[in-house]
């Protein structure tokens, strides 16, 4: 992926961002994990379906993958594993990202969210691609 401006300004993310296959790797991995302790788990999951869409802009892409990564990172500003506070600083880049790239986020993408969080719920795999 071309290196661009839309980056989340936090190096280790923004150069994780420049590998989507790691990123893809290692998003479900961290999102089975922290799945249930997350309240934002299907703008997530519809955000990451939009960043690996062919049809969705290479900008829109790299603003998603660049939150993404930021997600996957195992530090960031506020520890993950601090209760309640630990996604705050996580649900903060993305809903910013979200909101710079809202349009491109589509129906289809939040219906296939819903789908892996329901199939996730009844016990099967989140990953689509596993």
């Amino acid at each position: 992926m071309p290196s661009t401006d839309y980056g989340v300004g936090f190096g280790p993310a923004d150069r994780l961002a420049q590998d989507p296959e790691s990123v893809r790797r290692r998003f479900w991995i961290k999102f089975k994990k922290v799945v249930a302790r997350l309240p934002f788990a299907e703008d997530l999951l519809a955000a990451y379906y939009c960043a690996f869409d062919r049809q969705t802009p290479r900008h829109v892409q790299a603003a998603l993958l660049g939150a993404i990564a930021y997600f996957i990172l195992p530090f960031d500003f506020i520890p993950d594993m601090l209760p309640v506070l630990g996604f705050t600083d996580d649900a903060a880049v993305l809903a910013t990202a979200i909101r710079m790239v809202a349009s491109h986020i589509t129906p289809d993408h939040r219906e296939a969210a819903r789908a892996a969080l329901k199939r996730g719920v009844d016990g099967s795999s989140l990953n689509p691609s596993s």
